[in-house]
């Protein structure tokens, strides 16, 4: 599964585009659409450039959903996750209870743990509320659909 348009710029809107290096929340350099990889203070890039890098960066964090993930889940459900680890990372997404229950089948409980994910630098960051509440609607559109429900509930379990 790849990442949809709609992802791209979910990521896109709640990353910011910036040009030049910067202190992120949390205080790491980050250029472009929220890429931390290599940057350093100082660092320009043009337009073009970040569009290359944010494509790469979408996939170094897909990658980390589509291993983790043992459930079926759908286009929204990748896209929202992928956007999720873009923001908090890989390994705070393998050892997340949003994981955990996912890959026990309990999607609500998966969605209803993305709200949780809004600190950063020990505060409550408003912007971290906007994007999660984004990243939980995107995951919950076919959730909330009896018909992908039901297909799911026809797909063996692994467990």
């Amino acid at each position: 599964m790849e990442v949809s348009r709609r992802g791209i710029r979910l990521i896109q809107h709640y990353e910011g585009l910036r040009l030049n290096a910067y202190l992120d929340s949390v205080g790491v350099p980050t250029i472009g659409y929220g890429s931390t990889l290599g940057v350093k203070m100082g660092d320009e890039i043009t337009e073009a450039q970040a569009l290359e890098v944010l494509e790469a960066d979408i996939e170094r964090h897909a990658d980390p959903v589509r291993k983790a993930v043992d459930v079926p889940i759908n286009q929204h459900q990748f896209d929202a996750l992928v956007a999720f680890v873009f923001n908090v990372g890989a390994r705070a997404f393998r050892e997340s209870t949003l994981l955990r229950k996912l890959n026990a089948y309990d999607y609500i409980g998966a969605a209803d743990e993305f709200p949780r994910w809004i600190h950063a630098g020990g505060r409550a960051l408003d912007g971290l509320k906007r994007r999660r509440a984004s990243e939980r609607g995107l995951f919950l559109e076919a959730v909330l659909s009896s018909t992908w429900l039901d297909e799911v509930a026809a797909i063996p379990r692994k467990d």
